[in-house]
């Protein structure tokens, strides 16, 4: 599978020209958490074990669990430190869902099958379910998968989209399976490149020796540990991000696509093209996300407050 992203926002520039974009092409909550002032030392002195030891703390009582846990640059860094986690065997991937899994695991020599059903990943040496999945927003229920680990060497679950849905993840209590969670999409600071993964104690071990000693900035460490720790913002914000889910599902089903799925932070759809589709959004400076290998899915993230007429107004066009 081809290893496209959304945020390829430079593309459109090159295209279609103009400064004022609006990019919906990834699941990147666009209503940021408020930068805080840092004190300088973020910047100038490497992080210390004491500050990396307060972000788990804060990761831990903010997904509420108890589990051992790592700070990474980014969920991406987890993923591409799975397939090293063992030797190369038989993986399997719930698909379709995001490129990367697949692609890192077949990069580090295993045998990949991508799988269409939660059923047919037993057996797998090591298996991969995105919960929620991106981009169709399928939805897997935690003790399904506590009884799928059972029936894998290892169960790697994407949580990256779950903080608007907490009642998916498998935290508190991963059991044998490997967590990966993401900071940048929910809390809208992707830049920071801020991810975690839990699991039981051998695993992070393993990953904490690959990674190396500073593996998160101390600036992504102190802004984490602020921001993981303000529950008022958090629940405002998955209130918002519901409401305005909503309300994009009005204004593509008002131009006829159908919903294929989604989350509280994009949603996706069945176009008659397209390609066309996302041609029509960049002619008015919206940048969305379609996917080589379907013809009609498009993806779209949510507006921030002040971009919604924009998107309306191009929808409606």
């Amino acid at each position: 599978m081809t290893r496209d992203h959304g945020g390829n926002i430079d593309r459109a520039r090159a295209k279609w020209g103009g400064a004022d974009w609006i990019d919906l092409s990834t699941g990147i909550n666009r209503v940021p958490y408020p930068l805080p002032d840092l004190p300088p030392e973020v910047w100038t002195d490497l992080p210390t074990a004491e500050a990396k030891a307060r972000l788990i703390a804060a990761a831990r009582a903010a997904l509420g669990t108890s589990a051992p846990g790592i700070a990474l640059a980014g969920a991406q860094a987890a993923i591409q430190m799975v397939p090293r986690l063992g030797p190369p065997g038989r993986a399997r991937v719930l698909a379709p869902t995001y490129n990367e899994h697949a692609a890192s695991l077949r990069a580090a020599g295993w045998q990949v099958v991508e799988v269409a059903t939660p059923e047919a990943l037993a057996g797998a040496d090591l298996a991969v379910v995105v919960n929620p999945n991106n981009p169709d927003g399928r939805c897997h229920d935690p003790a399904a998968l506590r009884a799928l680990a059972g029936q894998v060497g290892l169960l790697v679950v994407d949580e990256s989209f779950a903080d608007p849905r907490p009642d998916l993840s498998l935290l508190p209590g991963p059991g044998p399976a490997l967590v990966l969670r993401s900071f940048g999409k929910f809390w809208g600071l992707a830049g920071v490149r801020l991810g975690f993964a839990f699991g039981p104690a051998a695993l992070i071990d393993r990953m904490e020796e690959m990674a190396g000693p500073w593996p998160v900035s101390g600036a992504a460490i102190a802004l984490g540990t602020q921001a993981l720790a303000d529950a008022g913002w958090a629940a405002a914000t998955i209130t918002r991000l519901t409401e305005d889910a909503a309300r994009m599902d009005r204004l593509a089903t008002a131009r006829g696509w159908q919903l294929i799925g989604g989350t509280p932070l994009f949603r996706s759809y069945h176009a008659p093209d397209a390609a066309a589709a996302q041609d029509h959004l960049a002619r008015h400076r919206i940048w969305s996300r379609i996917f080589p290998w379907s013809p009609s899915w498009i993806r779209l993230g949510l507006p921030a407050p002040g971009e919604w007429a924009r998107v309306a107004a191009a929808l409606q066009a």
